[in-house]
């Protein structure tokens, strides 16, 4: 058992969590969590609670673990003046493990490894937007444990600490008189902490309800930055967004279930990004953008019906609002509201389950105004805009 854990949780830590979500949120926890767009809330009987609502857990017996990854391969389009360019589509991996243990009828303790922020965008290095960004890089990593406590057979709670690293790299163009396009470059990273709450009710044999809370995590970022051959100690300081969810999970029959659950993200704590240099000669003493992120929310559905003993089948559907303003637009994150479809099967033998899932995300064309000073973003058009992810998870009891 011990083996089986070390290798799924170093496995989860050597692999880059990075993809794009709305904002730079990523919600993909496991691939029967993907298949139901993410409704997992008030279902949570199985080892990804811990990622979706950790007051789940006290349904699982004894010791149970859950290892896997959602790959990501992301595209899209911006048109400046007239010249469409297409970001790189590069593939990104996701990954994830969660262990939980039942110390007795009325306490249980789960851990989970996983990434709740991360994007990445590539352009040609010397695309029309380059001086806004033409590289960008946001990978995170997540240590969960919590604590769930059965109150009554209908009622359990769950706590949590969140301890979350946090890096970034961030590359654009700088056109200097006589010199022609500088690249500069910012780099750091940070460890931040914060806690979680959750909580889910059994109303009867066929209606649950569920509800979490994530805290807002301040990370402390110390880097680089660079300006062609020239760098020097780079810091700032930014807030990743607290975030609630809650859930309404049906029964209409044995094999059926049917959840509805909204999202909100609060990205208003992401007001602005600013950096402060060491060496004010390189890029001067400090540098600041304001971003006025609004919070956003998802609004999911999920289905999913047990076919034979061994086969289950789902599908779910999400509208994921995206919460950057056109006045603050830029190509760090070139997206707008989405669709995503998905679909998936679970198959079960033995002590063994293993989940599959597949994702269409469309994103809605959009237009965005420019704003060159400071930004370097153009006037210009967003479009095409879509991924797909492929979930795989394996779980056992233990």
């Amino acid at each position: 058992m011990k083996k089986l854990m070390q290798v799924g949780f170093v496995a989860v830590a050597l692999v880059a969590p990075l993809a794009q979500g709305a904002g730079f949120g990523l919600y993909e926890g496991s691939a029967r969590g993907n298949a139901l767009g993410g409704t997992l809330v008030g279902r949570a009987d199985d080892p990804s609670a811990v990622f979706y609502n950790p007051a789940g857990i006290t349904q699982l017996p004894g010791d149970q673990f859950m290892g896997g990854l959602t790959v990501v391969t992301p595209m899209t389009d911006v048109t400046i003046g007239g010249v469409k360019t297409s970001a790189e589509r590069n593939w990104w991996y996701l990954p994830h493990a969660y262990y939980t243990h039942d110390f007795n009828d009325k306490v249980w303790a789960g851990m989970g490894v996983y990434s709740r922020f991360g994007l990445g965008t590539e352009f040609p290095e010397n695309w029309p937007g380059r001086y806004n960004s033409y590289f960008a890089s946001i990978k995170s990593l997540t240590l969960n444990p919590n604590v769930a406590v059965k109150l009554t057979d209908k009622l359990s709670v769950a706590a949590g600490f969140d301890a979350v690293y946090f890096d970034m790299d961030l590359k654009r163009k700088v056109p200097v008189s006589g010199v022609g396009d500088v690249p500069v470059e910012l780099k750091g990273d940070a460890w931040g902490y914060g806690f979680n709450l959750a909580a889910r009710y059994a109303i009867n044999d066929w209606i649950a309800i569920g509800g979490t809370y994530i805290a807002k995590v301040r990370e402390d970022v110390s880097g680089t930055a660079s300006a062609g051959p020239n760098s020097t100690g780079a810091s700032g300081q930014i807030e990743l967004p607290q975030e609630g969810a809650i859930a309404l999970l049906l029964k209409p029959m044995d094999k059926l279930s049917v959840e509805f659950a909204v999202t909100a993200t609060g990205w208003t704590s992401y007001d602005r990004l600013g950096v402060t240099f060491d060496n004010p000669a390189v890029l001067g003493p400090e540098t600041s953008s304001p971003k006025d992120w609004k919070n956003a929310f998802r609004y999911q559905a999920g289905v999913e019906y047990e076919a034979t003993r061994s086969l289950v089948v789902r599908a779910g559907y999400i509208y994921d609002e995206e919460p950057i303003p056109a006045a603050t637009a830029d190509y760090i994150v070139p997206a707008n509201d989405r669709h995503l479809l998905s679909t998936g099967i679970g198959y079960r033998w033995n002590s063994w389950v293993l989940d599959l899932s597949y994702t269409y995300l469309i994103i809605i064309d959009r237009s965005i105004p420019g704003h060159v000073p400071p930004d370097g973003v153009m006037p210009s058009d967003i479009s095409g805009g879509n991924a797909h992810m492929i979930g795989l998870s394996v779980s056992t009891k233990l």
